[in-house]
């Protein structure tokens, strides 16, 4: 076994550095040592608090849903994160050589035992900036698995990244790291017309340095007037949901056009009770559909492995990763100062949030 250091959750509300053990690498394995690891915020606030489904709720894995009166999960969490990069140091695998820098995900940890055969290790090219590495094995594939989740509504499962947005006009709701990436996916694939919806100003500035049209999250209206098609028929063809707010959900469904497409791969902790399926979703004939990393859509799995969806994150990374670098990547801090960043950012005590945090072993 090896020592390693982990970022977990002691209890709710109090993040640590945690001391925790590694197996050693067997045949076909090799050993990672961190460099760089991204913090996604939501996802990780949400365990820092206690308010994720499954501390909130117990789930049940077969039927595959929650109820009140099943386990939920406990507390310590050992593992937070999910956006590592580090070097193979140690290898008992010919694919994986010692001193190949790659990306995968296995959370805030100083080293890991990896093995290719039961989790995708991603090659990180010596041509990209490893802190841009944290994108590869799963954020940036979650935002191209939104992009196939549109392919699959408009042309079906025998389509292409691009084909769901190409000559589209797409609205992307939320300016935080996966709804940047995804609008910038979506205009390398050819949408017609992307804006951004964001509340945030300091956001929208973000998504303007970057190059995309922004407007206010609520400002559904401008979007109509925007696209107008035909009468009674103005609005986005599709919305590329990527806030977990039921807002953010709500103005999506109100600047489709009729029988547009909401792809939704936010998370909604709180629920959605501003969401009135009554009104727009009805009377427009509106769909919705779930984009979320564990599936790609129905047919599509065997041409889209995560290391397809990687290669694609790698062609956007390799064509804007200066401005990624620039305006998205806000601040590069220490391991070891991770529990206390988390804590701040679960008790909403910065006076601006990173954008997107990460932290260097």
């Amino acid at each position: 076994m090896r020592a390693v250091r982990t970022i977990g959750v002691v209890e709710p509300g109090r993040p640590a550095v945690l001391d925790v053990t590694e197996h050693e690498p067997g045949p076909g394995q090799a050993w990672v040592t961190t460099e760089y690891s991204g913090v996604s915020a939501g996802t990780e606030v949400a365990l820092v608090r206690g308010t994720d489904p499954q501390h909130a709720a117990g789930w049940d894995p077969d039927l595959r849903s929650f109820g009140p009166d099943l386990p939920r999960a406990g507390y310590p969490v050992e593992t937070l994160g999910y956006m590592e990069v580090g070097t193979v140091t140690d290898s008992r695998t010919p694919d994986l050589a010692e001193g190949t820098r790659v990306a995968m995900a296995y959370g805030h940890r100083t080293g890991r035992c990896a093995d290719p055969a039961e989790k995708p290790v991603i090659p990180v090219p010596d041509d990209l900036d490893p802190v841009l590495g944290i994108y590869l094995a799963q954020m940036g594939p979650i935002c191209v698995n939104g992009l196939l989740h549109a392919t699959a509504q408009f042309t079906g499962p025998g389509g292409g990244v691009g084909d769901g947005v190409r000559d589209r006009h797409v609205l992307v709701t939320g300016a935080g790291v996966i709804g940047l990436l995804t609008a910038m996916l979506a205009v390398r694939h050819g949408a017609a017309d992307v804006v951004v919806a964001e509340s945030s100003p300091d956001r929208r500035a973000v998504a303007g340095a970057l190059g995309l049209a922004t407007v206010d999250v609520d400002a559904w209206q401008e979007v109509k007037q925007r696209w107008r098609h035909a009468p009674g028929d103005a609005g986005a063809d599709l919305v590329l949901q990527c806030r977990g707010h039921d807002a953010d959900l709500a103005t999506g469904l109100k600047a489709l056009r009729p029988q547009g497409v909401v792809v939704d791969l936010g998370f909604y902790q709180a629920g959605a009770a501003a969401v009135r399926l009554g009104e727009e979703f009805h009377h427009n004939g509106l769909s919705v559909v779930c984009a979320q990393i564990s599936r790609v859509p129905r047919g599509m799995a065997g041409a889209w492995p995560r290391r397809a969806l990687a290669d694609v994150t790698l062609d956007l990374l390799r064509a804007r990763g200066d401005d990624v670098l620039r305006h998205v990547v806000t601040d590069v801090v220490p391991f070891d100062d991770g529990p206390r960043l988390l804590a701040d950012l679960a008790g909403r005590r910065l006076p601006a949030p990173p954008l997107q945090a990460v932290l260097r072993f």
